[in-house]
């Protein structure tokens, strides 16, 4: 803590009255107050006669000087109180020279306060009865006896400033467990003592002792909670140990920073007298965090591996000196003396157990020495030589071990709040234009009635086309007045029967009623009916006027209008657009995103599917702006502000990725992919100690989510796990790695300590082929999501003469699998492939690369089937398909049996023009039970192969497949076509018609619509079909000829003959 300028401040603790008090002699005892503090005496009250009913009115004031030149100091302060003990004077009896005095009991002034920025507190103190004394025994109804007292200083001991630059250093040491069986209770009187250093900055280490450690019997627990107690020596009464509102209350191991923070059976062993535990201070330098409590191993002191790991030789028992211990001049900052030290007793209700800490220890870490003395007070320290020590060797088979808690007035690192995390947020996504608003008046009015005249004309010609088509393709354009008159007399007598001419007036009377009120103004009754007539007439006028308006603007063509779309939904145009990436037409793929978003503009998932869009065409620019619109959307959108700040580090924006990673973890703290990037982000910055909390706090989240969802399933099947499953899951340690394993997470050390840090994954491959050949272990089953991966790379469906290669693609959406299909089950994963599914989920592939070399140096992680699978993928999309190739054999290698290494093998045949393995590969995955991720190119690409090899039955049944799980117009295109090899006329037009329902702007489904219609022999319908295949342009020539040989067969279906 910060020390103040020497300036004396006097420290006034007055006592004004005591309560409930009794003595020896009777109910009107004499009494005496000493006041003490820190070994001085500070003064003794007046006598003062205690009244029947127990009170006593002392009114006495003691002081001391604060002065740190003095030698009392703010540490002192902190840990140490005033001691207010009250004495009874006993009545002289004759011939006795001197008064006979007794003790009553001890009350403890907390001087905290004054640290923490106070200059007066009143407080009521319980009066702690010594041993022997009346107070000890209260009669029944009677209160417990306690003191008035007031502390007041004239100025603050600390300045504002000071103050908060000062910080509070709390120590508690709860106990040690599973000593050496030579820590005999049953023998003669112990001093057990514990010692701690605490580095200070440009002074020598601050040494703390815990002393008067009692020994407990195997079996005792310790109660929870309790109190926590002074590291004052010689307090009279035992109650006056306890440190006001301060108790040990233990906690959940997962909270824990220990060694020892799963549970697990301990080994048991003998002697042992000097030992060492060593503490990781670390995580107080992880923003936020105030307190650190754990379980430490204690280990054999020995000075080498001392100095090896904390670069420093001093032993706190062996060279502060003896002096230190017997006159009680180390003391804790509020810290407690051990409850006790219980042999081979479970740390509170769980049980410690050994393990080997080589690798996890880092510079910097307190180490806490532990020491049995004879009961003299005397510490007797083993003097062992400097690399052995067999005594204390018997700490380690015995299992001892320590728990510590390091609590802190305040962070020493700061962490921001979530306010302030919003704020920036705001800051940096600029505020949504408000909604625009609709527009009215009499322009809107009359453009609505435009509209309602041309949807109405559309009908009705709609209506006289299927009554006289036929007539009218016959006759040509020699057509007469009278078949006309004719034509429209029983057109008309048609419309009033069916109800569609009262229907149209229904539709037109909203639109004229607008304009009656918009443009006229007339919104009140007429006051006669002459007026009523006039402006009717005049309306009428203006109504025949517009109407001739709206019929010229209708652009007529030769044929009327476009086939009508069947509306598409929200996840149908999302299918449509993913197919479309596939096919390497991001044109085509953008209008349908965009469709969505005009559609519904204020729905942030769709905003965040066109960003992933434009990730996977590179158009990062594009992208944030997506992600950035959907958070304007929603602030509190976890994916949202973790896209952002993905699109932040990508474009090197890195402040204000830590803003949107931290504001993320901030809103979802559970999130373990939030946690994982902002660790990589801190990577990213080589600030290793944030990046270790956050790579920490992902797999603590991992971990949680993994034993709620084994509790799950135990609850719905009714059964309990093997326990070495449950052992596994307790195993996992940081990152998602076992407890027992060596290898690092992001760093390999060389053969002279030197750091290799891997770049990209092929690199870490090719380093270390040993991790690869000790994990080539079959699985069962793999995980994958099957929303996510693994997800087709550089796919296409490819027309029937086409064989140009296909780029990349993102996963299907959750409407692809409406089915209860099997999928592959998950398994214990690691934060990094969390991660890796979430970035190829969103086509973030430029950052996978960094999270693949942390998942293969990752213990619990490493070259998994999974691992395989999607650096084949990533190798797919650059197009590299003999590392692809590479990757998917060491992944059916690892598990042969996993439907999406074929499936995606089978993507890499047909893509590289190998169709005959392609097949071979699709078919095989087909016939798995457990479905791939995603299916629907699967069977697209499965029944393209059947048609070009003339397999249509099988092509047939394909497709039906496809249609039934994710209907399109590709699936039902190559129904379709199947349906027409096999001469199906009627059911190819069916499914011809439901494909250009979907998708009325496929040349393909035109030609085949137009090659049904020829062999149906009609005509109209086969040159309509003609034209809009010309029109759009099919590409496919031998299509295009076959059509041309088929109207040349019958006659007809090309106008231009």
């Amino acid at each position: 803590m910060e020390q103040v300028p020497p300036v004396g401040k006097v420290v006034q603790i007055t006592v004004t009255d005591g309560y409930d008090l009794r003595g020896s002699k009777g109910d009107t005892p004499v009494t005496v107050i000493r006041a003490e503090f820190n070994q001085v005496v500070l003064g003794d009250s007046a006598k003062t006669t205690v009244s029947p009913d127990g009170t006593a009115k002392y009114n006495f004031t003691s002081s001391f000087e604060f002065s740190p030149e003095g030698g009392i100091t703010l540490d002192d302060l902190a840990h140490k109180p005033v001691f207010l003990t009250v004495t009874e004077v006993l009545p002289k009896e004759k011939k006795q020279k001197e008064e006979k005095t007794l003790v009553l009991g001890q009350a403890v002034v907390d001087l905290l306060p004054l640290l923490e920025g106070e200059t007066s507190f009143e407080t009521m103190l319980p009066l702690h009865p010594v041993q022997g004394s009346p107070l000890e025994a209260p009669r029944p109804g009677v209160k417990q006896c306690s003191l008035e007292v007031k502390v007041f200083v004239a100025e603050p001991l600390l300045t504002t400033v000071q103050a908060a630059g000062s910080n509070l250093l709390k120590v508690t040491l709860e106990a040690a467990y599973s000593v050496p069986e030579s820590f005999n209770p049953l023998g003669p009187p112990q001093n057990y003592m514990v010692g701690l250093q605490v580095p200070a900055l440009g002074e020598k280490d601050y040494p703390i002792l815990f002393k008067n450690g009692t020994l407990k019997l195997g079996g005792e627990r310790e109660p929870v909670p309790r109190p926590k107690k002074w590291p004052i020596a010689n307090i009279l009464a035992p109650g006056a140990n306890n440190i006001p509102e301060a108790f040990i209350v233990g906690g959940p191991y997962e909270e824990e920073e220990g060694e020892l923070n799963h549970p697990e059976n301990e080994d048991e062993s003998q002697l042992s007298f000097h030992g060492v535990a060593y503490v990781n201070m670390v995580p107080l330098l992880y923003p936020g965090v105030r307190r650190i409590r754990g379980a430490f191993h204690v280990y054999p002191y020995l000075d080498t591996t001392v100095y090896e790991k904390t670069k420093c030789l001093f032993s706190l028992f062996r060279d502060t000196g003896h002096h230190l211990i017997q006159n009680n001049k180390v003391g804790a900052v509020t810290s407690p003396l051990p409850k006790s030290l219980v042999s081979k007793t479970p740390k509170e209700d769980k049980a410690g157990r050994e393990k080997d800490t080589d690798g996890k220890l880092k510079l910097g870490e307190v180490q806490v020495s532990s020491v049995k003395s004879q009961s003299s007070d005397t510490p007797v320290e083993g003097e062992a030589p400097l690399s052995h020590n067999p005594e204390g060797q018997q700490y380690l088979e015995a299992g001892t071990y320590i728990v510590l808690e390091i609590e802190l007035d305040k962070a020493l690192v700061p962490k921001r709040l979530p306010e302030e995390l919003a704020r920036r947020v705001k800051e940096m996504i600029p505020p949504r234009p408000p909604l625009t608003r609709r527009t009215g008046g009499a322009q809107k009015a009359v453009s609505d009635y435009h509209t309602q005249i041309k949807n109405i004309s559309r009908a009705i010609l709609d209506e006289y086309h299927k009554m006289f088509g036929k007539q009218v393709a016959k006759r040509g354009c020699d057509v007469d007045s009278e078949t006309l008159e004719e034509q429209k007399c029983q057109l008309n007598y048609e419309l009033n029967c069916s109800g569609k001419y009262f229907a149209f007036k229904e539709q037109l009377k909203h639109a004229v009623v607008k304009i009656v009120r918009e443009k006229y103004l007339k919104t009140t009754s007429f006051e006669s009916q002459e007026e009523l007539q006039t402006f009717i007439s005049e309306l009428y006028v203006f109504l025949v006027d517009q109407m001739h308006v709206a019929l010229n603007q209708i652009m007529l063509d030769d044929v009327q209008g476009s086939v009508a779309t069947i509306p598409s939904s929200s996840e149908q145009l999302r299918l449509f657009a993913f197919e479309a990436e596939v096919s390497e037409n991001f044109d085509v793929a953008a209008v349908y995103y965009e469709e969505r978003l005009v559609r519904e503009p204020q729905n942030l998932e769709h905003w965040l599917d066109y960003g992933a869009f434009c990730l996977l065409i590179e158009d990062n620019i594009k992208a944030q702006e997506c992600f950035r619109k959907a958070l304007s959307l929603n602030e509190s959108h976890t994916h949202s502000l973790l896209l952002c700040g993905v699109l932040a580090v990508l474009m090197e924006n890195y402040e204000q990725a830590e803003i949107f990673f931290e504001d993320a973890t901030c809103l979802d703290p559970t999130n373990v992919v939030a946690w994982t990037l902002l660790g990589l982000y801190y990577e990213i910055q080589h600030n290793d100690i944030r990046m270790e909390m956050a790579f920490h706090e992902a797999s603590k989240q991992l971990q949680a989510q993994m034993f709620q969802a084994q509790v799950t399933k135990q609850k719905s099947t009714g059964t309990i796990e093997d326990t070495d499953e449950r052992k596994a899951e307790a195993n996992l340690g940081t990152w998602g790695a076992t407890k027992d394993a060596s290898v690092t997470v992001f760093k390999m050390e060389g053969p002279q300590g030197s750091v290799a840090v891997f770049s990209t994954v092929d690199e870490v491959l090719e380093d270390s082929p040993k991790l690869q050949s000790e994990s080539q272990e079959p699985l069962l089953l793999q995980y994958q999501d099957p929303s996510i991966g693994p997800k087709l790379s550089s796919m296409v469906f490819k027309e029937l003469s086409s064989k140009k290669e296909a780029s990349k693609c993102q996963e299907l959406p959750p409407f692809l699998h409406p089915t209860p299909h099997s999928v592959v089950t998950p398994t214990a994963t690691s934060i990094f492939m969390e991660t890796i599914r979430f970035l190829m989920k969103v086509n973030a592939v430029q950052y996978v690369d960094r999270v693949l070399a942390h998942e293969l140096l990752c213990p619990h992680g490493g070259p998994s089937c999974e691992y395989f699978l999607v650096l084949a993928q990533t190798h797919l999309l650059k197009k590299d398909f003999a590392k692809a190739e590479e990757y998917l054999q060491q992944a059916a290698q690892m598990d042969y049996l996993n439907p999406n290494v074929w499936g995606l093998k089978g993507h890499l045949c047909f893509l590289s023009g190998n169709h005959t393995e392609a097949k071979a590969c699709y078919e095989r995955t087909v016939s798995f039970v457990v479905d791939a991720s995603e299916m629907h190119f699967i069977f697209l690409r499965l029944g393209l192969i059947y048609l070009e090899e003339k397999e249509y039955e099988k092509a047939k049944k394909t497709y039906l497949q496809a249609c039934k799980r994710s209907p399109s117009c590709l699936t039902w295109l190559g129904l379709g076509i199947a349906c027409y090899r096999l001469d199906e006329l009627t059911e190819a037009e069916d499914a011809l018609s439901e494909a250009n329902a979907l998708n009325n702007y496929n040349a393909e489904v035109w030609a085949y619509l137009a090659l049904v219609c020829l062999k149906a022999g009609r005509q109209l319908e086969a040159e309509q079909a003609y034209k809009y295949t010309v029109k759009l342009k099919l590409k496919d020539e031998a299509l295009l000829a076959e059509i041309h040989m088929v109207q040349e067969m019958v006659g007809f279906g090309d106008p231009s003959f």
